[in-house]
């Protein structure tokens, strides 16, 4: 018999998991999209307009931090 697992996701978890995303779509890696995600004072916008317009992402999360 297999286990099935519950898992439960807190709306504050839905915003950072989506937040994480659009941040990985717009070219940051992995550990700098989940880092951006969970500081909810940094406005997803700026930190994905800053990439658009040419910004390095290493120089943008340094920037946004």
């Amino acid at each position: 018999m297999s286990a099935v697992e519950l898992v439960i996701e807190t709306e504050q978890e839905r915003v950072e998991r989506w937040r994480a995303e659009e941040l990985l779509r717009a070219g940051f890696d992995p550990g700098a999209a989940s880092e951006l995600a969970g500081r909810l004072d940094i406005d997803l916008h700026t930190a994905t307009e800053l990439i658009d317009r040419g910004c390095p992402p290493d120089l943008a999360l340094r920037i946004l931090l």
